[in-house]
């Protein structure tokens, strides 16, 4: 943490003496933080963040950037693609495709090519751990999920939202898309992303509207590997520690990233109210084609 420190002060133009005193700790405890002799306490981060809403410090794109400068350390081997992970209680021996079944592409070991959609899901978990991995996909096989209405009828699928069609030709298809496969790519639905689909399952929005914000909300893919080949195909680079500071910051840019997503679907809503099909809709006649 200590490089954060420094760059905070730096930012704000204070000296230790002055950022101490309105932290509440002594020159001397900044002055080991930045040497990396200590760590500061979670009093003294909740007196960093304090500090940091006051003054309109960039925390967050300074976390990112601190990703950045981690990552461009790593040599990968040839053939192999860098990612993020994160996990709410990090990982313990070998890795294995074992998320929550009902997530967008079942369950799996999930990865993406950017470090925000991990960084925001992991924030609420203080044993949390933030990984960059790598992955061979030279022997895998795999399915890439097109950008469109496709994406959200196979995240429906996974997420359980068409058992009413069962066993129809429409359910079958997107069961199917990724069965026998190792690995899946498709896009990252984000804190933005979960408030529309939520919406598009209960039929606020149409799938013209869900398209749109998918098209808006773009933050990269995720790869998931669905098998243990492919988890066998995984290599972690690096674990990158986050502090309870660090956390804090990230939990409030999730819940305005959320907001923001709030506030863009119902701009997409309005924009596209009398275009497109309703969820319901499409199930309807996915229903009414096997007849």
């Amino acid at each position: 943490m200590k490089e954060l420190i420094k760059q905070i002060r730096q930012y704000t133009g204070l000296s230790q003496t002055e950022m101490a005193s309105k932290i509440g700790v002594r020159f001397a405890t900044i002055n080991r933080w930045e040497n990396g002799h200590s760590e500061p306490t979670r009093l003294a981060q909740e007196g960093l963040y304090a500090l940091c809403e006051n003054l309109n410090v960039p925390v967050y794109e300074m976390i990112i950037e601190k990703i950045k400068r981690e990552v461009s350390s790593i040599a990968l081997d040839k053939g192999r693609i860098l990612l993020y992970h994160g996990s709410k209680s990090g990982l313990v021996g070998d890795i294995k495709p074992i998320s929550r079944e009902k997530c967008d592409f079942g369950k799996g070991f999930y990865m993406g090519t950017t470090p925000e959609q991990p960084l925001t899901l992991i924030c609420d978990f203080e044993d949390s751990k933030f990984y960059v991995v790598s992955i061979d996909i030279k022997e895998l096989k795999s399915v890439e999920i097109p950008s469109d209405i496709n994406w959200a009828i196979i995240v429906a699928y996974h997420r359980g939202r068409m058992e009413r069609i069962k066993g129809s030709n429409f359910y079958n298809k997107y069961g199917a898309m990724t069965s026998g496969k190792d690995l899946a790519i498709g896009s990252i639905a984000n804190d933005r992303m979960f408030y529309v689909i939520d919406n598009f399952f209960l039929e606020n929005i149409t799938d013209v509207a869900l398209v749109h914000s998918l098209s808006a909300l773009m933050l990269g893919k995720q790869y998931v590997a669905l098998t243990e080949k492919a988890c066998r195909a995984i290599r972690i680079e690096k674990e990158i520690p986050l502090s309870f500071f660090e956390k804090k910051v990230l939990r409030k840019v999730s819940e305005g990233n959320r907001q923001k997503g709030i506030d863009l679907a119902n701009e997409i809503c309005k924009s596209h109210r009398r275009e497109g099909k309703f969820f319901d809709e499409i199930l309807d006649e996915a229903i009414k084609g096997d007849k």
